[in-house]
């Protein structure tokens, strides 16, 4: 028996040795574990991406992925295992850089993970693997802005430690499940921009510490819980754009901390809380695009540090509060259009104050357009849709910082040639005015480089379409309905950043021309209803991305251009032409020339 004790004595003290020498090994060579098992699984994920043109996986070669430079790898130096996964889209702006696969399983063997953020690569398909729930120390798990697809799995209720979930900006479907309430440490949830349905799970209450909830641009119905006001922590809270109806809940006005709150586009009725009052930490309130009625409640004006109220397309009555005139310090930004307010003039208290945004489509204003005390920092007006008659000719003067004015459905009367446009002006809508004379001054070499979008449709223009230089920016040109006459000018080929142009029921005469084609943005066409003769030229086929088109009513003759899409378009985009022939109206005649020559 001794001589057993003494052989379990060496065999314990060799193995406590081998495992000593290990341990020493593994902290002197980290990098070992890493090799073995994390590269392992980093490899799978890249065997499943297909296209790359982000160059980040480039970087992933070599036997050592936390000593290697791989690119968006991070390692824990003390345990030497990968703990942040970070790929995102280098640049918002370029479409072209993107990674084209699916997330591996073999992800879920990063079991040191910490952060896994894959985002923005738009292409990165497939499901999200059920293998995540074995990353049980991640803390962020951030997927959005891809084409991820399927449910959310249940199985990542599994993981405690989460404190930013964000999958916003996907194809997810389904319910959204009700595990998401075992994120005990949960500070920030997105699951906007999917096509998740249902009502939001009555397990969200368990979440106490969250402070950001986005579930925004879904198709969730029903209510907007109670339970939402025992969320304490919460600062911002994005319920718009889905199927949620059913009154405002009285308990949203117990979160003191809350700094945003939208509900806009939704189903909402009844009348807004007259105890919102108490958010006086609010900054932004938008319950626009709902069913709301009764009057605006005066509490609203005791919020000291709101800067965007909106309100919109609405039922809202008058008056409005007294006590705005007095109230809302840091009003910047507001939005009545479109409810049932017969206002006459723009309220004083809006007239005299420092706005950015003033929209009051709909209101119900009258006479000449309002003079402001601080024109200068206004950044876009709205007052379409009203009955205003003068006071267009100068009402630019003075603002330096506009950027974005529509005027349309007025009864506005001027001649165009006497505005003087902001130099900083990005859109201009005019639309359905009685605005006379021609847009030679306002579209002219001295035109401003950032104007992208102008619609001065259904006016008494008359005059030619000016000629275009090369600096302008032009995203949206509808001269539509008006009596313009001349031919269209051939410098339209340097508008190439043109997606929109319509030059419908005028008096235009002349050709279609080639240059026409070049403009390969051009995605909405419309020269119907003049006296444009010729042909329509097969330099068109060259705009790709045209999926509207229409040529009726002109003086044109000879074959459609055989192409996609022209071929493809209705017979009525044809119509009532000298002589259009071929698809999709019937084939061309063949001449008897070419008979004779048979």
């Amino acid at each position: 028996m001794k001589f057993l004790t003494w052989v379990f004595k060496i065999l314990f003290i060799l193995t406590f040795f081998q495992l000593f020498s290990l341990a020493q090994e593994l902290q002197a060579a980290p990098e070992l574990i890493c090799a073995e098992a994390d590269r392992l699984a980093l490899h799978g994920f890249k065997a499943k991406i297909l296209k790359d043109t982000t160059d980040i996986l480039s970087s992933w070669t070599g036997k050592d992925c936390c000593g290697g430079g791989w690119e968006g790898i991070e390692c824990d130096p003390a345990t030497g295992r990968v703990n942040r996964l970070i790929l995102q889209k280098p640049s918002e702006r370029d479409t072209s850089i993107y990674m084209k696969g699916t997330l591996s399983p073999t992800l879920g063997d990063l079991h040191f993970l910490e952060t896994m953020i894959i985002s923005g690569m738009k292409h990165i398909g497939g499901t999200i693997p059920v293998s995540f729930s074995n990353l049980t120390k991640l803390q962020q798990l951030i997927l959005d802005d891809n084409s991820l697809q399927g449910y959310i799995p249940s199985s990542l209720g599994h993981l405690s430690s989460l404190q930013t979930l964000s999958l916003g900006g996907n194809h997810l479907s389904g319910q959204i499940p009700s595990i998401i309430g075992n994120f005990k440490n949960l500070q920030q949830l997105s699951l906007s921009g999917n096509l998740l349905k249902g009502p939001i799970p009555i397990a969200f209450k368990n979440l106490g510490n969250l402070q950001s909830l986005d579930l925004s641009h879904n198709l969730l119905s029903g209510v907007v819980p109670d339970f939402l006001g025992q969320l304490q922590n919460l600062t911002y809270l994005d319920l718009s754009s889905n199927q949620l109806s059913g009154q405002i809940p009285v308990s949203l006005c117990n979160l003191l901390k809350l700094s945003f709150l939208s509900l806009d586009h939704n189903r909402m009725t009844g009348r807004i809380p007259s105890q919102i009052g108490r958010l006086k930490a609010l900054t932004s309130l938008s319950l626009s695009f709902n069913k709301l009625t009764g009057q605006i409640p005066e509490s609203i004006a005791g919020l000291p540090n709101l800067w965007n109220l909106s309100l919109s397309r609405n039922d809202l009555l008058d008056p409005l509060p007294i006590a705005f005139s007095k109230g809302l310090p840091s009003l910047l930004s507001v939005d009545l259009s479109y409810n049932n307010f017969n206002l006459g003039t723009v309220p004083e208290w809006i007239r005299n104050r420092e706005f950015s945004d003033v929209n009051l489509a709909a209101c119900k204003l009258r006479g000449t357009l309002p003079n402001f005390t601080r024109p200068d920092s206004l950044n876009s007006i709205d007052l379409s849709d009203n009955a205003f008659t003068d006071g267009i000719s100068n009402f630019f003067a003075r603002m330096l910082s506009l950027q974005k004015a529509k005027f349309s459905n007025n009864q506005l009367k001027a001649d165009v040639s006497g505005i003087k446009l902001p130099d900083g002006i990005s859109s201009l809508d005019l639309h359905s005015n009685q605005l006379i004379g021609s847009l030679s001054r306002m579209l002219s070499n001295k035109t401003s480089k950032f104007l992208e979008a102008i619609d001065v449709s259904n006016n008494q223009l008359s005059g030619n379409i000016p000629e275009f230089v090369s600096e302008l920016n032009l995203k949206v040109l509808n001269l539509g309905s008006n009596k313009i006459t001349g031919q269209i000018p051939s410098s339209i080929s340097n508008l190439d950043k043109l997606e929109r142009f319509d030059i419908s029921r005028n008096q235009i005469t002349g050709t279609i021309p080639i240059g026409l084609g070049s403009l390969v943005k051009l995605q909405w066409l419309d020269l119907s209803i003049n006296r444009i003769s010729g042909k329509i030229p097969d330099s068109l086929l060259g705009i790709e991305a045209l999926r509207h088109a229409n040529f009726r009513a002109n003086r044109l003759c000879g074959e459609i251009p055989q192409g996609r899409p022209y071929n493809i378009f209705s017979k009525a985009a044809y119509a009532h032409n000298l002589c259009l022939c071929g698809n999709p109206l019937p084939p061309c005649k063949v001449k008897k020339q070419e008979k004779l020559g048979q």
